[in-house]
């Protein structure tokens, strides 16, 4: 025997990591600290853990325990916060619902993710009426009495009552082993159902020490949830902001004003969220001549943010950290990290760097950009374009009750991506394109995000959507969707695409522009799947 393996785990030298350590710390260490800001209450990191063990000791008492489903359908709360802290010290696995998601969608996800429990908040009570109609095995309801006031009598208990009865002194059932499943997160499922993305504790506790760190997070962070805590259990902030003790700013709805109050009065250090979001505040006071009264940090995630955008939020306040990430990688995987030397660029030479997807995160073991055909790494050359693959702790353990798409995903050892990039001479990846976006015209590859990219340096646009268009000579061409900062008609068809024959080769101009409002998911992501639909139609 190899005489270090002769030494081995007790209790004294080995445990098991839960993100859910992070709140017995920050009770301990700031427990009369403002841990949550909420509309309705304001908690201290010690009454964070009581009401979240309350929590886990009445649903254990509710026969709730390991590997047990608890879904919640509810906005950005303390409620939520409570969640991610409480199911988990009860062995269970939190499954946060999209809150913009229909009863047919609804009912599936309690159906597959065999739902024991699901805490609502009553502003959605009418599609939760009608979600039940189409679930096999209804589960525990417990309403969540805020805005919307109280239960019309679908529920058979209030949350507050539920707290009331459980023991803030219990004993924590969960988790047995790291490997445990923490969370149930769901796919947008824009083609076909949703797949049920699971993560473990390990990676979770991983993940949210990772997101501190490549955020520059500590007990003086002030944190906005204009990311929604349902989304790959808000990338994981909704642990890390716990683990180093800073404050919770709760926000239900994203708006562009109530954003600015929250971030002047609570003096908010650090948000999070998709382009899409940042674009919208930006406008908003941009059109308010309003600037920030210090510097705030906005991370983005989603699709690569046009540098026309990162220029806008350096010019407000904002001082943006570019994430790149997926569901099935517990949200962030990558990060771009800024070099010294970008500090004296222009700052269109800049915010082209800063869009890029950058390099691995802490908890992520290996990201590359590998050949769809060969499976070999790409040159770093900036050009060759192959599809971004992960390993690593914070990698999901696979698609629930879905053995074929998981094999499919972690095809060669890897989890396969989907997105295109290529990979410049300094390591850094950079996104040219999901690999159902590329638009093949006569052979030649042309970049959505390239062509989004041209459209967002016109000072009139506010967001841009490119999608393929079926062309009887050249097969497909870009068609743009694009939604005006003014909507009083100035913005045409003709202006866009002069705009475009400037800054693009000729080949990648829009053959259409479409003028409107842009469909979009709960987390503010364009549905080009809806664009497409509109072309067929």
């Amino acid at each position: 025997m190899n005489k270090y393996n002769e030494l081995g785990k007790t209790v004294a030298n080995y445990a098991t990591l839960s993100p859910v350590s992070f709140l017995r710390r920050s009770a301990t260490v700031y427990p009369h600290k403002t841990a949550v800001i909420d509309d309705d209450m304001t908690l201290s990191y010690q009454q964070l853990l009581e009401r979240s063990t309350r929590l886990a000791s009445a649903l254990a008492d509710a026969g709730i325990g390991h590997d047990d489903t608890v879904a919640m359908l509810c906005p950005n709360s303390h409620e939520m916060l409570e969640a991610h802290y409480g199911v988990p010290m009860a062995g269970a696995v939190l499954n946060t619902l999209n809150i913009r998601l229909d009863a047919a969608t609804l009912g599936f996800i309690l159906n597959h993710g065999e739902a024991r429990v699901l805490m609502y908040d009553t502003e959605f009570e009418p599609v939760v009426r009608e979600t039940l109609a189409s679930v096999d095995h209804p589960p525990l309801l417990i309403a969540i009495e805020r805005d919307a006031g109280p239960t019309d009598g679908l529920a058979g208990q209030d949350y507050e009552a539920l707290l009331v009865s459980g023991n803030p002194d219990a004993a924590w059932s969960g988790p047995r082993d790291e490997w445990d499943a923490i969370s149930l997160n769901y796919t947008s499922g824009t083609t076909g159902n949703p797949k049920g993305v699971v993560y473990h504790h390990r990676g979770a506790y991983l993940a949210a020490m990772s997101d501190a760190m490549a955020f520059n997070m500590n007990d003086q962070t002030v944190y906005l949830w204009t990311l929604p805590m349902f989304h790959c259990n808000g990338w994981g902030y909704t642990w890390a902001i716990t683990a180093v003790g800073g404050t919770h700013v709760c926000l239900r709805k994203v708006d562009a004003d109530d954003i600015y109050q929250r971030i002047e009065r609570y003096g908010v250090t650090h948000m999070c969220g998709a382009p899409i979001v940042l674009n919208m505040v930006l406008t908003e006071l941009g059109r308010q001549g309003r600037r920030l009264s210090f510097p705030a940090q906005f991370a983005l995630g989603g699709a690569a943010p046009p540098s026309a955008v990162i220029r806008k939020a350096e010019e407000i306040g904002f001082v943006i950290t570019h994430l790149y990430g997926l569901t099935e990688s517990y949200g962030p995987a990558s990060l771009c990290v800024p070099q010294p030397e970008w500090a004296d660029l222009p700052l269109e030479q800049k915010a082209v760097k800063m869009s890029r997807q950058g390099v691995q995160t802490l908890s992520v073991d290996e990201i590359t950009v590998l050949d769809r055909d060969t499976g070999e790494p790409v040159p770093h050359d900036g050009q060759t374009l192959g599809e971004i693959c992960i390993r690593g702790n914070t990698v999901m353990k696979g698609y629930l009750k879905n053995p074929d798409a998981t094999e499919k995903a972690f095809n060669r050892g890897w989890f396969n991506s989907g997105d295109l990039a290529v990979v410049h001479p300094d390591n850094y990846i950079e996104i040219r394109d999901r690999a159902k976006d590329i638009i093949i015209s006569g052979g030649e590859n042309i970049s959505s995000l390239e062509v989004e990219e041209a459209l967002y340096l016109h000072p009139d646009v506010s967001e841009a959507a490119v999608v393929a268009m079926a062309d009887e000579k050249w097969g497909e061409v870009p068609c743009a969707f694009v939604a005006p900062v003014n909507d009083d008609g100035s913005l045409t068809e003709d202006a866009i695409i002069a705009h475009c024959r400037e800054k693009l080769a000729r080949f990648k101009v829009p053959k259409r522009v479409v003028i409107g409002e842009l469909p979009k998911t709960a987390t503010g992501k364009i549905r080009k799947n809806l664009l497409r639909e509109q072309l067929g139609d």
